[in-house]
């Protein structure tokens, strides 16, 4: 789970040219550039039928606040005439429209994107999704009605609407309908694009041919931030040995065999086998597609595994359960504190690698996922090795 990274700006003039000289349109929530005049400006909720900003303007610019999916009507007065020179109800069939997504995320991407598949569907408009190339590598094969670019080579440049998927931090009201930390950060996705929240993966290219003969169960172990480990030191260890004993060999995909900061860095665990490495997203998914099952934490190869189609035991305790998809093999510990990611009193610190808001630098630091025992991981595993069986 990652903040939005910085968006690309909508165009410098609204994309739409309207009646004397009004442009307008919906980039950044709905938008009007008025010529020299007299005018009076109201931009209306057209499904609730609610005013949402109305105001007399002389030339210049009118921008609504809320820059989520409204379906926003415009009109434009000519001061103290009854009929609107422009009385534009936000349609999207047949549009060009831009979803501007962060780069560098795998985990929030494959939360998010079914949602934009969505959007389309229900708008049918001519979609582009913008986001990093290794994502559009593993996707675009599989979304051949929308156009995929980065940032660099964005296609649409005149596009009727578009809308930035992210995760907005400071109880912003104005980019999500909802604080994200309420819903689930992948649901914001739905909530922002107003389409259905409830998840579903992604399609993904899932017929690859097996390469490893023995049973075999995957684990990725690092993450982006000290709070999304799991932080018992004994725990991988007892886990990976407790898979041996069922038979099963113990792969480890992260990115990297170590990874932290400072005077703490987190290493392959003991007994695992080595399949780190910065590998293309389509090989992670074909070794994922035929592993037994795979265990992770709140992190983006866990939402891969949960994309990939295979039982996911998802380890986490600085986010609540509902935080990420729903898998029934969930490992939480209720005994400490927990769930500061979805505290809506308290913001995420990206700079921060040992962010812990509330006992960072005590004995308690981190107990969300030390309290989580080799134990309790070794249960919910065999759980699910007997109902495989």
């Amino acid at each position: 789970m990652s903040v939005a990274s910085p968006f690309l700006l909508p165009p410098e003039r609204p994309t739409s040219h309207g009646p004397e000289d009004i442009y307008y349109d919906f980039n950044d929530g709905a938008r009007v550039l008025l010529p020299e005049g007299q005018w009076h400006v109201t931009i209306i909720d057209d499904e609730s039928g609610n005013t949402l900003f109305s105001c007399d303007s002389g030339a210049g610019w009118v921008t609504s606040t809320k820059k989520y999916y409204v379906r926003f009507r415009i009109q434009v007065f000519r001061l103290g005439e009854l009929s609107p020179i422009v009385n534009e109800v936000m349609v999207l069939k047949d549009k060009d429209v831009l979803i501007l997504f962060p780069t560098g995320t795998l985990g929030d991407l494959i939360g998010w994107f079914h949602y934009a598949e969505r959007f389309r569907m229900l708008h049918q408009c001519n979609l582009e999704c913008v986001m990093g190339q290794e994502i559009i590598d593993l996707l675009a094969p599989q979304y051949p009605e929308i156009k995929f670019s980065t940032s660099v080579s964005i296609m649409t440049r005149s596009p009727y609407a578009s809308y930035r998927v992210g995760l907005f931090f400071g109880g912003d009201v104005n980019r999500q309908p909802i604080d994200f930390r309420k819903v689930g950060f992948h649901r914001n996705a739905g909530y922002i694009l107003g389409v259905d929240p409830r998840e579903e993966p992604p399609r993904l290219k899932l017929n690859s041919e097996r390469q490893i003969a023995e049973p075999y169960v995957c684990i990725a172990t690092q993450s982006t931030s000290q709070a999304k480990y799991w932080n018992n030191g004994h725990g991988w260890a007892e886990v990976v040995e407790h898979l041996k004993t069922l038979g099963y060999r113990v792969l480890c995909i992260d990115r990297h065999a170590r990874y932290g900061k400072g005077f703490v860095w987190n290493h392959i665990p003991y007994g695992a086998e080595d399949f780190t490495g910065n590998i293309p997203l389509q090989e992670r998914v074909d070794l994922l597609r035929h592993a037994t099952f795979f265990i992770g934490l709140g992190s983006g190869l866990s939402w891969l595994a949960w994309a990939a189609g295979i039982p996911v035991v998802l380890i986490s305790g600085f986010s609540l359960p509902a935080s990420e998809f729903y898998t029934p093999w969930r490992v939480f510990n209720s005994h400490g504190c927990n769930g500061c990611w979805d505290d809506i009193n308290i913001d995420f610190d990206h700079t921060d690698f040992f962010w812990c808001p509330r006992h960072k630098g005590t004995e308690r630091q981190y107990e969300c996922t030390r309290l989580i025992t080799g134990q309790q991981v070794k249960n919910m595993t065999l759980q699910l090795h007997k109902s495989l069986s």
